[in-house]
């Protein structure tokens, strides 16, 4: 979950799991698969480092290895 912030204020948090798109239109627009659409206060860019954040958080990212890394 991460939270955002509505463009009326309210603070909400959001399933990132859920999360289709993301674009600045120059608002920023979150659509999720269920097709809802959000608009909100936050850049793309923090909407992102956020999902990430969130993904390293329940171990959906973490080590990656090129090929041949694994064997040094």
């Amino acid at each position: 979950m991460i939270r955002v912030t509505a463009f009326r204020g309210e603070e909400f948090v959001l399933n990132a799991l859920l999360i289709e798109t993301v674009k600045a239109e120059p608002d920023t627009i979150i659509q999720l698969f269920n097709g809802k659409t959000y608009l909100v206060k936050e850049t793309k860019n923090q909407i992102i480092e956020r999902t990430e954040a969130f993904y390293r958080s329940i171990g959906l990212v973490g080590t990656m290895f090129t090929r041949g890394e694994e064997d040094e």
